[in-house]
């Protein structure tokens, strides 16, 4: 198997997918990951491919990840094309493989190059604006044509029904939700205490999460001006936010910030890119995701759930099926977001059961099971069409 990203950054796509990797790998398949990318700024973050943690889990396991070298600045155009070298190399780790995973559409400007060895593509789609990823929608439907891709992993029902109304094919769409680690993301009296000692959090605050990436999709003002409204009525509360981009360095976040909060003192805990999300999420009584579009199933929501944080989103996505029964779906308005909140706050304990019960429904085995069937489908398809015809 081989698997090919645009780059490592900061995302919930390439922590499911770099997580399915690995235990594929588990299950006795063999993995080797390329990047496009060996190095990426975006989010106000410089992002270098050795540092990511999905990088450093997949080498520690034993899987060969190399890159093209490419490095890529926000706001810069992208080359249009490849050169001689990387078409080598890139031919060179296909030749290996049996089956090919594209991790999101955006890889296949390399994969649809000519002269590349033909293997089947397994397309992972992650979002559920297809139409928002420049060519990448057309590099897409050309690998379809072409007879490259023989299939579609979609983490949602969103993100079928967006493709399908795009025109690619219905029989091409398989939907697998996303699964998390249920031992890493578990509700943890520990680590609860330990997140609110390091931030200098009262045991019994109300504390609100937000985990996401500094990207205009994510409605990072409009969070901010909910967190300033539920502190205004919250005087313990405490407000988090992590992702790339997230810190005081971020010149547009700080505007942001300043925004909402004016003159008000109390602001929220700018902790950027954490390593320890189960430790964040447990430490918390609200997950909080106020995204306007693109999302298909975030993994912040999924995560935050196990960890016994009840979530508390926008109607994006598949998010309203994902916290039905066990959380809430708001309005995109301040105030109504910041009463959703202290709801969550006193109603925790009653949410309990429901996200005790969900465990099994997000659960990363089932997830890794349901990706192995399809590629083992696949990988028999793709050997039976090589076979000799009886004469």
């Amino acid at each position: 198997m081989l698997s090919v990203y645009d780059g490592f950054f900061s995302g919930g796509a390439r922590i499911v997918h770099s997580d399915v990797v690995l235990g594929l790998l588990e299950g006795g398949q063999h993995h080797r990951v390329l990047s496009i990318h060996g190095e990426v700024s975006r989010e106000e973050t410089r992002q270098r491919m050795e540092d990511d943690p999905c990088y450093r889990s997949l080498t520690a396991a034993g899987v060969g990840v190399t890159s093209l070298g490419r490095v890529h600045n926000a706001g810069e155009p992208v080359p249009a094309g490849f050169n001689g070298p990387e078409l080598a190399e890139t031919a060179r780790v296909m030749a290996g493989a049996d089956v090919i995973l594209s991790l999101k559409e955006q890889p296949l400007a390399l994969l649809n190059q000519a002269g590349l060895p033909r293997r089947p593509v397994l397309v992972c789609l992650h979002r559920s604006d297809p139409q928002n990823q420049g060519r990448a929608l057309d590099e897409l439907k050309a690998a379809i044509a072409d007879g490259t891709v023989a299939a579609c992993v979609c983490c949602a029902e969103s993100t079928r029904t967006a493709y399908q109304a795009a025109g690619i094919p219905a029989e091409l769409l398989h939907v697998i939700p996303n699964g998390v680690d249920l031992l890493r993301f578990r509700p943890d009296p520990a680590r609860r205490l330990a997140l609110r000692t390091e931030l200098g959090i009262d045991h019994p605050a109300p504390v609100v999460v937000h985990a996401a990436r500094y990207d205009a999709m994510k409605n990072v003002p409009l969070f901010l001006a909910a967190a300033a409204a539920w502190l205004r009525g919250t005087p313990g509360g405490q407000v988090l936010m992590c992702g790339a981009g997230m810190t005081a360095a971020n010149p547009a976040l700080a505007a942001d910030i300043e925004a909402a909060f004016g003159t008000d003192r109390r602001r929220p805990h700018l902790l950027g890119v954490r390593r320890d999300m189960e430790t964040v999420y447990a430490g918390a009584d609200v997950v909080a995701l106020t995204s306007t579009w693109g999302e298909a199933a975030p993994l912040c929501l999924i995560e935050g759930m196990m960890c016994g944080a009840v979530p508390v989103t926008t109607d994006v996505g598949d998010s309203a099926s994902i916290v039905a029964g066990r959380g809430m779906v708001t309005a995109p308005d301040p105030e109504v977001i910041a009463g959703a909140w202290t709801t969550a706050v006193a109603d925790r304990a009653a949410f309990g059961p429901a996200l005790a019960a969900a465990r099994e429904l997000f659960s990363r085995t089932r997830m890794i099971a349901s990706y192995a069937a399809l590629i083992d489908r696949l990988h028999t398809g793709a050997a039976r069409s090589t076979l000799p015809h009886p004469h």
